[in-house]
């Protein structure tokens, strides 16, 4: 059986963001929350703590969502780390077929409220290792 999601990362570079993401999935959802405001403060956060999923912005400035999503995927202790990637420019095609390396693409603006039970069910899609 496939263990809970516990900890999660949250990359974004809008302290709003990772203040709405933050309260809602510790709240609501139980869950243990990292965060980043960028994509090298999330490589640091991720050389430290072990976290089952990261929650990722696509638009950030200097390393953006996807050099940080190559960079995870390079290291070997974070290459099969599932992310999801959050984005006010998401495509529909997108939500039903995430880019390489991502298991899913939630889009901004999202609900806090669904937010934690919606990653649930996306860890619950994604394969045990």
């Amino acid at each position: 059986m496939k263990p809970p999601l516990r900890r999660v990362l949250c990359v974004d570079d809008d302290a709003d963001i990772l203040a709405v993401v933050s309260l809602s999935l510790r709240t609501l959802g139980g869950l243990t929350v990292h965060v980043a405001g960028s994509g090298a403060e999330a490589l640091q956060v991720l050389r430290r703590e072990p976290v089952d999923l990261v929650l990722l912005d696509v638009m950030m400035p200097g390393m953006d969502g996807m050099q940080t999503l190559a960079a995870i995927r390079e290291n070997p202790a974070t290459a099969t780390t599932p992310v999801v990637l959050m984005t006010a420019r998401v495509q529909l095609h997108e939500q039903a077929h995430p880019p390489a390396g991502v298991h899913s693409v939630i889009a901004k603006p999202f609900d806090p409220v669904s937010l934690a039970p919606r990653l649930q069910a996306i860890w619950e899609r994604i394969p045990s290792a």
